[in-house]
């Protein structure tokens, strides 16, 4: 298997399967992040592929089916472009299990490929109608918990929103291996665990993805459960995962004087709105100053702000909170959860 080149600007937190994240501090300098900035997260080894013998299989539950090369997906459809964070924070709270991301597992980019509805309508493999599912599969590995990796999301998110992608360039330029080139999901306000990186099978179902990565991990249970042997029995009383909270970072500060800060950082949009404002207080949140937003495009962008703020003393910690377009905050804390996921408590950032 040929090794893929992995980015030099990228802290690993596991080198197999390779996994590893930017600074935060490198990403809020650029509105649409760089390929070698962007993080990769893997469940299994990086396999890379010949395009030219790539294709993807569309199933129905019947069993009938339809293969479709990436040359037939690039010539025969349109393209189109659109464009587990913080779990260590929630560690130092109570231990979790999984990689300890920081805050750099997150990326803002132009991606390019063939809107699923569009092949799906087409494919005629299901009626636009019930509570259907669309479930990915990608045998290009071996995964750490199963034998592939596996996700599903709502029919009706596919229906609604032509963002949803087959993705075979980002940024303009071919998806690189890292990133699950030559083909991979791409589902704008999910997260990224239904984001299937070499996609090889598609089946329209009346159920969701069996897979473990869909109904065993990647779920929110409630704090009480705080063991593998107390959550072996909750997987499947709690809902998968779609989208992740309204949230924000403190990505940078540094001194412009003796009583100047420079602050930066960005924000994320909940499920159902945008980011109105970011705010920062270095008082713990008995006073807030509200920051200069310097990129924030479309639906599904991340928000980028900074600000000057005065200072007193030799040292302290600048929070942040975002504040979405329905008026609701950033809460003050994060609730925990075994897998340390959806973790959404001010940002904070120390300073001296």
């Amino acid at each position: 298997m040929l090794k893929p080149p992995h980015s030099s600007l990228l802290n690993v937190q596991s080198a197999q399967p390779f996994n590893a994240e930017p600074l935060a501090s490198s990403l809020v300098e650029f509105p649409v992040t760089p390929e070698d900035l962007v993080y990769c997260r893997n469940h299994g080894p990086v396999r890379v592929f010949d395009e030219a013998h790539y294709s993807l299989v569309i199933r129905r539950e019947d069993g009938a089916e339809r293969k479709l090369s990436l040359n037939d997906l690039k010539v025969k459809y349109p393209i189109k472009h659109c464009a587990g964070i913080r779990r260590k924070e929630m560690g130092d709270l109570k231990p979790v299990h999984g990689v300890p991301w920081a805050d750099g597992v997150i990326a803002n980019i132009k991606w390019g490929g063939v809107s699923l509805s569009d092949i799906l309508a087409i494919d005629g493999s299901a009626p636009f109608s019930g509570n259907l599912q669309v479930c990915f599969e990608s045998h290009a590995t071996l995964c750490q918990d199963d034998l592939y990796y596996g996700a599903s999301i709502p029919l009706k998110k596919v229906v609604e929103d032509a963002n949803v992608l087959l993705a075979y360039e980002m940024n303009d330029e071919p998806l690189s291996s890292d990133h699950g080139g030559p083909l991979r999901v791409v589902v704008p306000g999910f997260l990224g665990a239904r984001w299937v990186k070499w996609v090889d099978t598609i089946i329209v179902s009346h159920e969701e993805s069996s897979n473990f990565y869909q109904q065993r991990d990647y779920k929110i249970l409630p704090p009480h459960v705080d063991t593998k042997e107390k959550a072996s029995s909750m997987w499947a009383k709690y809902p998968s995962m779609t989208a992740l909270p309204l949230n924000s970072v403190v990505a940078h500060v540094s001194r412009v004087s003796d009583y100047l800060l420079l602050v930066k950082g960005y924000a994320v949009p909940g499920p159902h709105t945008n980011v109105q404002a970011v705010e920062v207080s270095i008082d713990e949140g008995k006073s807030w100053h509200k920051t200069q937003i310097t990129y924030q495009q479309g639906k599904w962008s991340w928000t980028l702000w900074e600000i000057e703020l005065p200072c007193q003393g030799g040292s302290g910690t600048v929070y942040s909170r975002a504040i979405d377009t329905e008026g609701n905050s950033q809460p003050r804390d994060g609730a925990w959860n075994i897998r340390g996921v959806a973790y959404n408590g001010w940002g904070c950032a120390k300073w001296d």
